[in-house]
């Protein structure tokens, strides 16, 4: 719970690196998301290469942070996969948080950038930058580092936002 608590968007970073083994719990925790019919219609870049990292930014307008960051994630949803046509976001979606939660708790920190359906960030350019195949639709990037800024945790609860019963 602490880590739900404590996530935070972070977008500076400092010039530690991330480990792999880091890494492969971060991309654990993604996959250990639900989805709909368990059918897991992702895949995932993990991009360390400065100079693939420095190119995000030309296409994608809110993306800056990746200059800072040691690494990013790109998150993917492969339609293909799926049983139950129209979840892939939702499912994606799952494991980023997952992901998120996972780098919180690791002492790391990182923000969810938004690829699709984001006409700003077109995802035929990451399809270029990064090779993905026409069929797969880049949903988002995270770029992930040790945090360069400290956050306070806060507080989101809105008993407004709660209805029982109906609305």
């Amino acid at each position: 719970m602490d880590a739900i608590f404590k996530r935070r968007s972070i977008r500076k970073f400092t010039k530690n690196d991330v480990s792999e083994a880091q890494v492969e719990k971060i991309l654990k925790a993604a996959m250990s998301a639900p989805s709909a019919g368990n059918q897991q219609p992702w895949h995932f870049i993990v991009i360390r290469k400065p100079s693939i990292l420095k190119e995000i930014p030309k296409i994608h307008p809110y993306s800056n942070m990746l200059l800072e960051a040691p690494l990013a994630i790109v998150v993917c949803g492969d339609p293909s996969l799926e049983r139950f046509k129209g979840y892939w976001v939702q499912d994606c979606s799952a494991a980023i948080q997952n992901m998120l939660i996972t780098i919180t708790d690791l002492g790391l920190g990182a923000v969810w950038v938004g690829i699709y359906p984001e006409e700003s960030a077109d995802a035929d350019d990451f399809r270029k930058l990064l090779n993905i195949p026409n069929s797969v639709i880049p949903l988002a990037v995270i770029p992930i580092g040790h945090p360069g800024e400290n956050k306070s945790p806060a507080d989101r609860f809105n008993a407004e936002r709660i209805h029982y019963d109906c609305w």
